[in-house]
């Protein structure tokens, strides 16, 4: 969620609900995303023929659009009833649909997000409406991952969808071009914790829907956890040590994202001069760096800013409130994925 003030000392009119606006947009979100998670499944609705034979197929995306929409869902509400509770006009969550395109796969949406139409009052309704969405989606995210551990289909599941590898015997060694996924610690901890046996690669980890759904809920709440500009993280970092607090906060982490981003860009900058030299970078920086931070570092620089509003009255924060404020920073530190996706 991300505050639509310039600045914190402009009040502008409440508005009506449109109500049929949020509805239509949630349900052609429901439909994008049942028809992208066929195609993260391997079994692609619309490939049989026929409007009948491709709704019979859709319903095999639903795992993966109602575990992601759950995530979305109790993330953008748990602002909105944080704006509730503070009497701040807000809008209801609007669902941002978006066609898995044979030409263009994606998951289906491009997120959600409500729209804060007052400045927040003081730190304590600035800290809880930070916070409320990365707490409420964590505990989906973290519960869609535990789930998807504990409850991973049999081997037989990914040779249906690569019936080739029934030849090797097993999943062999991913080819050149083959997409994978990142870690985060979370992730770590939870696959040491529970060990499952069948536990399928990273470049494999996205034909499993609550698997995926669960990363995806990971990497969207770290990157609401930005702690810059008015992301989430922005308003928990601006509410637990205000404003110079914030612009400090906000210049390392520019700087750092900036850092890792650099190695993987230059090599690939340098792979479009000159190959030999890109071959020349050690593979154990490039591993560590994902090109698209600089992407972000451009964003936040450029579009989203690294300030905040200030807030009309600060306040100090009572105890169980920074220690929320604290939870959304350790939710960031483990929901974090350095290198969130890249092609082999």
């Amino acid at each position: 969620m991300r505050s639509n003030h310039p600045s914190g000392n402009i009040r502008t009119p409440g508005s009506r609900q449109h109500y049929p606006l949020h509805a239509l947009l949630f349900l052609a979100t429901l439909f994008c995303t049942t028809w992208a998670g066929t195609f993260w499944i391997g079994r692609p609705a619309g490939t049989g023929g026929g409007i009948a034979a491709f709704f019979r197929e859709l319903r095999e995306g639903l795992p993966f659009s109602l575990s992601l929409l759950a995530f979305l869902s109790v993330h953008e509400f748990g602002h909105y009833f944080a704006t509730l509770a503070h009497g701040i006009r807000a809008t209801l969550p609007y669902y941002i649909p978006l066609p898995p395109l044979p030409f263009m796969l994606n998951i289906g949406t491009m997120g959600a997000v409500i729209k804060v139409r007052e400045p927040f009052p003081d730190a304590e309704s600035l800290l809880d409406t930070g916070a409320s969405g990365p707490i409420a989606g964590f505990t989906v995210a973290l519960g869609l991952l535990i789930y998807g551990f504990l409850h991973l289909p049999p081997e037989g599941y990914i040779l249906s969808i690569h019936p080739g590898y029934l030849s090797t015997g097993g999943i062999p060694a991913p080819e050149p071009g083959t997409l994978f996924l990142g870690r985060n610690l979370l992730y770590l901890l939870l696959e040491t914790l529970i060990a499952p046996k069948a536990l399928p690669p990273m470049t494999e980890m996205y034909h499993y829907p609550y698997l995926f759904a669960g990363w995806l809920g990971c990497l969207v709440t770290s990157l609401n956890l930005l702690p810059v500009g008015q992301l989430d993280g922005g308003h928990v970092v601006y509410a637990l040590f205000g404003r110079r607090g914030h612009e400090r906060t906000a210049r390392v982490f520019l700087a750092f994202i900036t850092a890792l981003g650099l190695p993987g860009f230059s090599a690939g900058i340098a792979a479009l001069i000159d190959p030999e030299v890109a071959a020349s970078i050690p593979t154990q920086l490039l591993q560590w760096s994902w090109p698209g931070w600089m992407l972000w570092a451009f964003i936040i620089a450029r579009l989203l800013g690294t300030k905040h509003p200030s807030i009309m009255h600060p306040l100090k924060l009572s105890k169980p409130r920074r220690i929320a404020g604290w939870l959304c920073i350790a939710i960031f530190v483990l929901t974090f994925t350095p290198v969130p996706f890249g092609i082999i």
